[in-house]
């Protein structure tokens, strides 16, 4: 049977109640709070507080806050007056009708908080699918333009080349004509027997034997130009690591090179789930763009979704994790950051300065996660190992700071 609390203090406006019900040192996260117009209980193992009020409130407009041992609640009256007393004086067969009402009322309610959830979460699916659509739908778009470009271009060189082909034939069919003109004036002058010596006129001759002679040559140079075209130019470099020779680091630079080849090239074999993906999303590495464009516009839901097909595909790629480590912090998820933060540093190893940068992220997000769960021990040591690795950040400099202060007492997250 639980134990009644009768230590309870309360006061009270015209407009307004307040009381304060002792927690008997008792943490926020177990006491269980049940209010409505007519009826409040408090209750954390094993005491109870119950109040059946005398008039009815707003409990809409109610406030309660739990914390340094005790419970304040704030409640607005629904009609304006001074109450006799806090609690009204009824039976117990209405007290038992109050209660199960104020207990049905509050799990409609969860209820109903349940239902918008799943609804805002369908939602939220619905408009990452159609974003998705309309993105590669822009990109189908752009696709098709430019091929239509190019094909209005090749049918215009085409149209100028058989232009050119043309003239050519034109001109050389004149030529043919005017060299039989000549050939037949000849042979009627021979048949005639004349001895004069046929002139050619000079220009119809030198047009003829410059034709003659470049006949080939013009036709070639009829031709039409090539069409343009790209040329890409890349080339391939040995990585180079930048460490001292007094730090020699090669196994270690070695074991992650070795890591990131086995990262682009592992794929998760059971992908029976996966048929109906396109041949870009089966690509993490398609995916994981997605996914930074949708953290970048602020719908985290959307990145995550997409990071964690990418990570479905392939489990060998920590950026996939750390990313997704910062959406469960934007939503709050903050015990799943810290997995997946975790996970980003186990794939992080060996430590070699190509990777530090996302190192310090992994630690920074591990520790901010940490943080906001109030454990400030563990937080403070992931702020300082990513100190460690970049001692010169003027930011983790003030973070870490701030987090020793909590830590020792004197900062403003402290009690």
């Amino acid at each position: 049977m639980p134990l009644l609390i009768r230590d309870h203090t309360w006061s009270q406006t015209e407009s307004a109640v307040i009381l304060r019900v002792p927690l008997r040192a008792v943490t926020p996260g177990k006491v269980d709070v049940i209010c409505t117009e007519e009826y409040l209980k408090v209750s954390f193992t094993p005491f109870l507080f119950e109040a059946f009020f005398f008039e009815p409130i707003d409990e809409e407009k109610s406030v309660a806050k739990i914390g340094n041992g005790v419970a304040l609640f704030t409640l607005p009256k629904k009609k304006q007056g001074l109450w006799e007393q806090l609690s009204a004086n009824i039976e117990k067969d209405k007290q038992r009708e109050i209660r199960e009402g104020a207990i049905m009322k509050t799990q409609n309610k969860e209820k109903e908080k349940e239902d918008a959830r799943a609804r805002r979460i369908q939602e939220e699916r619905n408009f990452t699918l159609q974003a998705m659509m309309k993105i590669e739908d822009e990109e189908r778009t752009r696709i098709q333009r430019m091929k239509d470009e190019v094909c209005a271009k090749a049918l215009k060189d085409l149209e100028v080349w058989k232009e050119k082909q043309r003239e050519a034939e034109e001109e050389e069919e004149a030529r043919r004509r005017l060299q039989e003109a000549a050939a037949q004036e000849t042979k009627q002058v021979r048949e005639h027997g004349k001895t004069e010596k046929v002139i050619t006129p000079a220009r119809n001759l030198s047009r003829t034997e410059g034709e003659t002679s470049s006949g080939k040559k013009s036709k070639q140079a009829d031709l039409p130009a090539p069409r343009s075209s790209g040329c890409i130019k890349f080339s391939f470099t040995p990585r180079v690591f930048p460490t001292p020779l007094r730090e020699p680091l090669i196994h270690e630079e070695e074991e992650w090179l070795r890591k990131q080849a086995e990262a682009r090239q592992a794929v998760n074999a059971d992908l029976a789930e996966l048929d109906e993906l396109t041949e870009k999303e089966r690509n993490p590495d398609w995916l994981k763009d997605k996914g930074d464009k949708f953290f970048t516009i602020g719908n985290y839901q959307a990145a995550l979704n997409a990071y964690s097909l990418a990570i479905k595909l392939n489990r060998r790629i920590p950026a996939l994790f750390s990313n997704r480590a910062a959406c469960h912090l934007k939503l709050r998820n903050l015990h799943k950051a810290i997995e997946d933060s975790s996970q980003a540093l186990e794939l992080l190893t060996p430590a070699v300065p190509a990777n530090a940068a996302a190192r310090i992220k992994a630690h920074v997000r591990r520790g901010t996660a940490f943080c906001q769960l109030e454990l400030y021990v563990e937080g403070l040591q992931d702020y300082q190992a990513a100190l460690r690795i970049d001692p010169h950040n003027e930011a983790l400099q003030a973070d870490t700071h701030k987090i020793r202060e909590i830590v020792q007492g004197s900062g403003p997250g402290s009690e």
